[in-house]
């Protein structure tokens, strides 16, 4: 966000001093978080799932702790496709995600079938794939035939004026993100009260839900990117001009790539061996969370990103936090268990979610108030 702005300002030193900076902050969180879990990774599992078998305990700990030491990697890998993004090159990060997530595969299927080696034989290969993932994007962010690039004395320093910008942004979204992160334990632990037939549905249409999404978590860094440049350069008209053509690219493209899929799920269903019972489910559960992805996320999800871009950073986390909770969480309560709903009150707590934030998105892009906010 910070680096889009100073690029639309036209200041390419200040830019690159963003990126190296981000690059820093990532590389020194990412350690903390690290530490933290690699210390306290019983603890932590303990309080959000309780008691469960030592054998499952085991298991747990050794997949987190495994994962643990891939967080520097992958707070690089975000920093250098932040800064990718940025500049508008998406080509790169898709290239580099494809080569990583391949590379990941093959090491899933060694570790898993061919070497046995259970949960590490899942993880060790995540972890692979992410250095190769860092060491690639980083190798090529030092690259000069970039406008913006790293530079070792703008990585090697920590400037406390660009950290505060920097941290100004990146806290609330962190708690965001970790709030959400919360709620979706939570909310399986609602999921495992229901019956077999329900919970299997669940996750075949989340597996489904995750394509149709495609759209909108695609257009997510378009508004960023497009949205932060404008405002850097002062072009508040150009800014508006392009949240609402961006809005509409970005309804068209979801209501037909959600009604594809949605016209796919009953062939992707004969993918897995199912009851009747759970596939007629499966089929409601994409249907509705299509109709809302489509309709709803739109403004929910990509416009959010893009109020964000303009610094409306705490109002635009207060709503994500609030209908998180306040609406996500509370109805699935009352729809799922209250009112005997299942997975199908939860899903509708869900698509209400989005809705009460776009609502709310759309409203305060129409107030204006994001005009008035500065990041550089």
């Amino acid at each position: 966000m910070i680096i889009s702005q100073y690029i639309g300002k036209g200041n390419r030193e200040q830019a690159g001093l963003a990126a190296g900076q981000l690059l820093t902050a990532s590389i020194l969180l990412s350690i903390l978080s690290m530490f933290l879990i690699l210390v306290f990774d019983t603890q932590i599992l303990g309080l959000l799932f309780g008691r469960v078998e030592p054998s499952v305990m085991e298991a747990c700990v050794n997949y987190l702790r495994i994962s643990a030491y891939s967080y520097p990697a992958l707070a690089i890998y975000n920093a250098g496709s932040a800064l990718y993004r940025s500049l508008g090159d998406t080509k790169t990060t898709m290239v580099i995600s494809v080569i990583a997530n391949l590379i990941n595969l093959a090491g899933n299927c060694l570790g898993v079938f061919v070497l046995h080696a259970g949960v590490a034989g899942v993880t060790w290969p995540s972890l692979i794939s992410r250095v190769f993932s860092a060491v690639m994007i980083t190798w090529l962010c030092f690259g000069t035939n970039h406008e913006v690039f790293y530079t070792l004395p703008a990585v090697l320093r920590v400037d406390g004026g660009m950290q505060k910008s920097i941290l100004r942004i990146a806290v609330p979204n962190g708690v965001e993100s970790g709030i959400f992160q919360l709620v979706k334990v939570a909310l399986s632990s609602v999921v495992a009260l229901f019956g077999t037939y329900q919970i299997a549905a669940n996750g075949v249409a989340q597996t489904i839900w995750r394509v149709a999404s495609l759209v909108c978590v695609t257009m997510g860094p378009v508004y960023i990117t497009v949205i932060g440049q404008c405002m850097g350069a002062g072009e508040i008209r150009q800014a508006e001009h392009y949240f609402r053509k961006l809005t509409q690219i970005t309804v068209l493209f979801a209501v037909v790539w959600n009604v594809l899929i949605f016209g796919l799920t009953p062939v992707l269903m004969h993918f897995y061996a199912l009851e009747p019972q759970t596939k007629s489910l499966g089929i409601r559960l994409v249907l509705l969370h299509n109709i809302f992805n489509a309709l709803a996320f739109p403004f929910a999800d990509p416009l959010g990103k893009g109020l964000r871009a303009t610094g409306d950073v705490v109002f635009t986390t207060f709503v994500s936090l609030f209908t998180t909770i306040g609406v996500r969480l509370v109805l699935s309560v009352i729809f799922g268990i209250w009112l005997n709903m299942g997975v199908m009150g939860i899903a509708g707590a869900m698509c209400l979610d989005w809705s009460v934030r776009g609502v709310i998105f759309w409203i305060r892009f129409r107030q204006g108030k994001w005009k008035t906010f500065r990041v550089i």
